[in-house]
């Protein structure tokens, strides 16, 4: 079966389908925790998003389409008003792409979905690793990521202010202590 036909005929079943640079990548459905932190952020994320005329806050499954022979689906997003205004799925631009990472999925996030975000000038990825409690936040143009530990802090050309997300009651949230 052709590997975007098996995408298109499965886009709201597990295991989840992604497509990175023609090569197919198959990882089970997220963990309860999981699903607790990209809630937590997408619930930061939206009133600012909103407030500044970002454009709008997605969340997986939805596809992102950057470049031919990749279809990815990052946990929660951020699209420019340009892509919110096409109204259409798969996305061709980001402002923000956000993966939280499970036993499955760290090394490709780390390392080839960070790689194609950064080449495709995807201006903020963050990685987030609830057993470190941690965010990494990559550029395009890093070698290595800012670390955030307590505060993450995002504060795009257009906004007036700056988001600070508390990352310690998120982690208390998507953990528990």
């Amino acid at each position: 079966m052709e590997v975007r036909q098996l995408i298109a005929d499965n886009p709201l079943h597990t295991p989840q389908y992604e497509l990175v640079d023609g090569e197919l990548l198959v990882t089970p459905s997220p963990a309860r925790r999981h699903q607790l932190a990209a809630r937590a952020l997408l619930f930061a994320l939206h009133p600012y998003v909103q407030r500044h005329g970002l454009g709008e806050t997605f969340f997986s499954p939805s596809d992102v389409e950057l470049e031919a022979e990749s279809v990815l689906q990052p946990d929660v997003y951020v699209e420019p008003p340009e892509e919110s205004r096409r109204r259409t799925f798969p996305l061709h631009t980001l402002l923000v792409a956000i993966e939280i990472l499970s036993p499955s999925s760290a090394r490709i996030d780390r390392g080839r979905k960070r790689r194609y975000y950064q080449r495709n000038g995807v201006p903020e990825y963050w990685i987030v690793d609830l057993d470190s409690r941690l965010v990494e936040r990559w550029r395009p143009l890093d070698d290595r990521p800012e670390i955030s530990i307590e505060t993450l802090e995002w504060r795009p050309a257009e906004a007036v202010e700056p988001l600070v997300i508390d990352l310690r009651a998120m982690f208390a949230e998507a953990i528990g202590d």
